[in-house]
């Protein structure tokens, strides 16, 4: 008899979840449920109230289970996957202090210089934690609360990522493992410890506010009755799950040398697993670690479909309509460059940059032009990390799309030409969720006794679909010379960015 895993991505714009087959891999159910960010806010803050999350993962899992045709006792394992970086400060009582600050928010820029000084500037911190300390990491958000909103910072009792508080609340258990952790900036990533300078430069409590750490392997416990009880489940196992990322490699079979993963949302990021530390001395690669073990290092730009959505709301037009129109103006746009930076950028690190249009003519001065401009501008910013890391060792034998662009056939084109290698995707494209229920399977059957590789497991349940779509060597010449272009319009305009002041061309 089946037994089944359900895993839980709580992203920036909703909560998705999916019911697996545990023996077979097959997704036999879904639900998702949408979230609200908070209005007006100023400043680069970018929030959220936890208890959004809470109640859209109350709506999905329903959702799912209705559309399920086993009786739910025969779920014995979840796994949640959650976005990266966020801040949930909780009190004594466990309850959440104040709105959650997110991964794309940038209103703590002087909170990381002050950190990064703290430890003897950026080469002192790179060499002391293994990785730079970006914007959007946890650490500054903390030293922001401190700063701004000290009568909540005096409650702070208990600091948690958005994986770990939906754990917290399913389990009552305070955790970290150490993928999501490792994007916090407060951990030695090598050494998968918290780093005591790191931490002590935020505040010198914060050590006793900071769960402890624990091996991915190891489940959080098991889900509270009452919670339990509310959708007729049985006993279950709650498994570490981990930051968006982490899960999803994990659902992409991303868990042995030599896969590349290439993630399309919001935001964008490429990652790779590897067997030992991964180091990068100018500090533009993240070297997380993974959720199962091993280290994850990361690209991550924060200008994906954020981009492409206000653009569709400039024309009025949906994605088919976006791509039809971009696919009628040839690779590189007529010469036409977008820079993507509509909320700042990550990599490269520009966290105060805007977005550019450069070259306008009038062979691109029309929708075509600018549509495909926007479109590719996201891939030639990640075309950027791509090189980068292919400097640093990377040698993919596969690239693995996943998230919501990855459905565009155009997007995957430009990604292969870009990139100038196959791409391929997969059958499951939900690859937070579908990872977040493996790794649940993969604790679960540790938990049994059976200490199987997840490497075993994901070769075993993750599937591809179709061929993959193969680069055009004539587009990669053209693509050549337009990321050389587009490395040098952002060089060029670098200082005006770091001012603050708006860029145009």
């Amino acid at each position: 008899m089946s037994v089944f895993s359900v895993g839980v991505d709580s992203g920036t714009q909703s909560t998705k979840v999916v019911i697996v087959d545990a023996d077979s891999g097959s997704v036999v159910a879904r639900g998702q449920a949408p979230h609200v960010m908070i209005a007006g806010l100023s400043g680069g803050a970018s929030e959220q109230d936890p208890a959004v999350w809470i109640e859209a993962f109350r709506i999905a899992l329903r959702e799912a289970l209705r559309k399920s045709a086993f009786p739910p006792e025969r779920i014995v394992a979840l796994g949640v996957s959650g976005q990266q970086h966020g801040f949930v400060p909780v009190d004594r009582q466990g309850r959440v202090i104040r709105p959650a600050k997110l991964w794309n928010d940038t209103s703590t820029i002087s909170e990381t210089e002050a950190i990064i000084q703290a430890l003897g500037g950026p080469r002192a911190f790179l060499d002391k934690a293994g990785l730079g300390l970006a914007v959007g990491f946890t650490a500054s958000k903390i030293l922001w609360l401190k700063k701004n909103e000290p009568d909540h910072f005096r409650r702070l009792a208990t600091v948690l990522l958005p994986h770990n508080y939906l754990n917290f609340f399913l389990t009552g258990i305070a955790h970290m493992e150490y993928g999501d952790a490792s994007g916090t900036g407060l951990m030695d990533v090598r050494a998968r410890t918290w780093r005591a300078e790191a931490v002590a430069a935020v505040d010198a409590d914060l050590a006793s506010k900071l769960p402890a750490l624990s091996h991915p392997s190891d489940p959080v416990g098991f889900l509270k009755d009452g919670i339990a009880g509310e959708f007729g489940l049985g006993r279950v196992l709650v498994s570490s799950g981990g930051g968006d990322n982490m899960m999803g490699a994990i659902g992409t079979g991303n868990v042995s040398p030599g896969l590349c993963t290439v993630s399309l949302g919001t935001s964008g990021t490429i990652y790779s697993y590897f067997r030992e530390p991964f180091f990068d001395s100018e500090g533009e690669i993240a070297a997380f670690c993974d959720s199962t073990g091993g280290w994850l290092p990361l690209l991550c730009t924060m200008n994906v479909t954020n981009t492409t959505e206000l653009w569709k709301a400039v024309l009025g037009i949906d994605n088919d309509g976006r791509d039809e129109r971009a696919a009628q103006s040839p690779p590189g746009a007529d010469g036409l460059v977008f820079l993507p930076f509509v909320d700042g950028e990550r990599v490269p690190v520009l966290p105060e940059a805007t977005a550019v249009f450069f070259g306008l003519n009038r062979a691109n001065f029309n929708a075509p032009g600018m549509t495909r401009a926007v479109m590719e501008g996201t891939i030639l910013n990640l075309g950027y990390g791509f090189e980068r890391l292919r400097a640093l060792g990377l040698r993919p034998r596969e690239i693995r799309a996943t998230g919501g662009a990855a459905k565009s056939a155009f997007w995957l084109r430009l990604v292969a030409d870009i990139f100038q290698g196959p791409v391929i995707t997969l059958e499951e494209p939900e690859a937070a969720a579908f990872g977040a229920a493996l790794q649940a399977i993969w604790n679960w059957r540790k938990a049994k006794g059976e200490n199987i590789p997840i490497s075993e497991l994901t070769g075993a349940l993750v599937k591809t679909s179709g061929p993959p779509v193969e680069p055009d060597p004539k587009n990669g010449a053209v693509y050549r010379a337009v990321q050389a272009k587009f490395n040098s319009i952002w060089r060029a305009l670098k200082p005006e960015f770091s001012t603050g002041r708006r860029a145009s061309a």
